[in-house]
């Protein structure tokens, strides 16, 4: 455990070098910047030592992994986010740990989390997953809705019982005009978030950028930046 200690505790300060560096060359200050750290498919005793080192948010994207590790951590002081695209099913048991959902994406999901959160009393806050592939159905292939669904669907969210709207998140996209593109990805979903700000004053959170696009992501002004693989490692049999 020392050793996995140690060596999570490098790449966490090698992660926070680069977020402070790219905060400097960005004339922004470092404690603007969220680091969430995403531990799916790493053990309950990771969060832990993440805790240990000062780690207070935390992202998971399958619920079957998520609930009973966030079980066995309810003793950390862990705010812990869902980032991966959500079945209505999964909802329940999502809420009844998740501070954060930052995949919402379509109105069905608003309902549910709306109810469930009433049901569980529980304030709890969603983003919505915007798509720059968004295709003709107006998803992206990863889930999101496309940037004319926001308006829309924020509403929604402002106006469901149990949910509070508090921004926006992307993934950069693999496909469509910003396909390796994620500095102009993510500059357009501040464009977009400067929108929602006009209605929704307080949605000012944007969770973009990941372990190979941080900086990016800083330069452009996000508030929250998810990063697994640069803090944790790649795990055997995982590529």
């Amino acid at each position: 455990m020392t050793d996995r200690k140690n060596e999570l505790a490098a790449h966490l300060a090698r992660v926070q070098e680069r977020i402070a560096a790219a905060c400097a060359a960005a004339g922004r200050d470092p404690r603007e910047v969220t680091l969430i750290v995403v531990t799916k498919t790493y053990p309950a005793s990771d969060v832990r030592i993440l805790s240990g080192l000062g780690v207070r948010d935390v992202a998971e994207n399958r619920d079957q992994d998520a609930a009973p590790k966030a079980a066995e951590c309810s003793d950390l002081p862990m705010k812990w986010h869902f980032v991966g695209q959500l079945q209505t099913n999964k909802v329940r048991s999502v809420v009844g740990y998740a501070s954060v959902v930052q995949s919402v994406d379509r109105a069905r999901l608003v309902t549910a989390l709306s109810k469930e959160a009433v049901r569980a009393g529980r304030e709890v806050g969603c983003l919505l997953q915007v798509a720059f592939d968004a295709g003709a159905d107006g998803r992206g292939e990863r889930g999101g809705v496309a940037p004319e669904g926001i308006e829309e669907l924020a509403d929604l969210v402002a106006a469901a019982p149990g949910l509070r709207l508090d921004g926006l998140m992307t993934v950069a996209p693999l496909t469509g005009e910003y396909a390796g593109r994620p500095a102009a990805a993510f500059g357009r979903l501040m464009d977009l978030s400067t929108d929602l700000r006009r209605s929704h004053p307080a949605a000012n959170m944007v969770s973009a950028g990941m372990s190979a696009d941080l900086e990016q992501a800083v330069a452009a002004g996000a508030t929250h930046v998810r990063v697994g693989t640069a803090v944790l490692g790649v795990r055997p049999g995982l590529g």
